[in-house]
């Protein structure tokens, strides 16, 4: 069976980073380091989502380092299955014009919604959502506006 999905919503997805999950940011930065990545602004902290995160560039693509708030190092939280499994790569994200119809197209390709639309502190409040793909793969949706 495959699966089409429209070109005219695939070409509105822009590439933004790879999310990477890690216990430690500090100890991953100096390990990236070997590759040219350095910080990119100032660590944020997201509440809501349990997670403290530092993007990083230098070599492609950017990365979106993410570890679990202080209360969830237990491996409690959205980061536990990937720490648990010691899976670095966490997510995929791409911009989007509208949120909704980026999870609409993605829900027709047979992605399950996992996170509903949330502010998030990484993107100064702009909303984002979760889907996992059919594959497995977990993508971040960020609107754009």
């Amino acid at each position: 069976m495959s699966v089409v999905v429209s070109h005219s919503v695939t070409n509105r997805l822009v590439f933004h980073h790879a999310g990477v999950a890690c216990v430690n940011i500090e100890v991953e930065l100096a390990q990236l380091a070997a590759l040219g990545y350095v910080a990119e602004g100032p660590p944020f902290v997201d509440p809501r989502q349990g997670i403290r995160g530092q993007f990083a560039s230098g070599a492609s693509p950017r990365l979106e380092l993410l570890e679990p708030l202080e209360a969830q190092r237990g491996m409690a939280g959205v980061l536990a299955p990937w720490l648990r499994a010691r899976v670095k790569l966490y997510h995929l994200a791409y911009e989007v014009a509208s949120l909704d119809a980026a999870i609409a197209a993605q829900r027709a390709s047979g992605a399950k919604l996992v996170v509903e639309p949330v502010e998030a502190v990484a993107f100064k409040g702009r909303r984002v959502a979760f889907v996992m793909l059919r594959n497995r793969l977990l993508v971040e949706l960020i609107s754009m506006k």
